[in-house]
């Protein structure tokens, strides 16, 4: 059972997140796993944010008007990224917790390094038909194993040179699907129980007044500067899982 405490902690860790997710378009299983971890075991973090993710993300999913484009040319990508989760969720109950909590740390500090230093990736359309269902296969199994869903998912989307609006709806495609080929991992692996799916209801709440905030934020501020902050706040919460995580290694 999950004391007041903790509960606190869910709930301030989605409201972060979903006011990150409100101003970007991305980033609340990135944010929320990072908080979370801070108090929680990473399999615990990562069954939480099933339902915040999945409703958040079928709501950007289906937004836009430009589904089946979308479909036809990314269909191989998310394919992978749904049927080979549960290679990463296996790694839950065989590897060192503490060393997939520093895997997130990792990724966190790979993503956010890669956005501060300016790094644009190019794929071209003639090696995006293998690129794309290698990238979904490599995402999702790091999906299973951390629960983010960021690398190198979200980098693919981006070098593929998708509009705008294409991306931030192709984006919640990509994280609607591997929310739900994580829902059934995890449950799988038995780390979805009914307590922790009931409390992941109660943490939409947070995350959807943290959306709200973060739509009006985004209204107010410059999307460059806020993705500076924003990143090297990720940067930093990745050094501090990774040498969180050290400590317990050692």
């Amino acid at each position: 059972m999950l004391d007041l405490v903790s509960m606190t902690a869910i709930g301030t860790a989605f409201l972060l997140a979903g006011t990150v997710k409100g101003v970007i378009g991305l980033g609340l299983p990135t944010v929320s796993l990072g908080l979370l971890t801070v108090a929680l075991d990473l399999p615990t973090a990562m069954a939480l944010l099933v339902v915040p993710s999945f409703v958040t993300n079928l709501w950007q999913a289906t937004s836009g008007g430009n589904g089946a484009a979308i479909l036809l040319r990314i269909w191989r990508f998310l394919l992978m990224a749904t049927t080979t989760v549960w290679l990463g969720a296996t790694a839950l109950t065989r590897l060192d917790p503490a060393l997939l909590t520093a895997l997130l740390g990792a990724l966190l500090i790979c993503y956010a390094s890669l956005d501060l230093a300016g790094v644009r990736l190019s794929i071209p359309a003639r090696v995006e038909v293998w690129a794309g269902p290698l990238c979904g296969a490599a995402n999702v199994i790091l999906t299973g194993m951390t629960g983010s869903f960021v690398v190198p998912g979200v980098m693919f989307l981006q070098a593929i040179g998708l509009a705008r609006d294409l991306l931030v709806q192709a984006l919640g495609m990509l994280f609607t699907v591997s929310t739900v080929a994580l829902a059934l991992a995890l449950q799988r692996n038995s780390f979805l129980t009914a307590q922790l799916g009931l409390v992941s209801a109660a943490a939409l709440l947070p995350a959807l007044a943290g959306m709200i905030v973060g739509q009006r934020i985004r209204r107010r501020l410059s999307g460059a500067r806020f993705r500076q902050v924003l990143f090297s706040a990720i940067l930093a919460l990745g050094a501090y899982i990774v040498a969180h995580a050290a400590v317990e290694i050692s």
